[in-house]
């Protein structure tokens, strides 16, 4: 995870997973309308993920 991946996930949190898979966009994208720290907390989940 990269620090410049970990910015972009606090940011725009979608933007930080699109190369993720279009499922983890599509979560994260979904958690971030729901409200902006839950979508930073599911791009982080996934970004920490190997």
């Amino acid at each position: 995870m990269s620090c410049l991946r970990v910015i972009l996930a606090i940011i725009f949190p979608p933007l930080a997973v699109i190369d993720q898979g279009c499922g983890s966009f599509v979560i994260v994208f979904l958690l971030t309308l729901c409200g902006w720290i839950p979508g930073v907390i599911g791009a982080l989940i996934i970004l920490n993920k190997d």
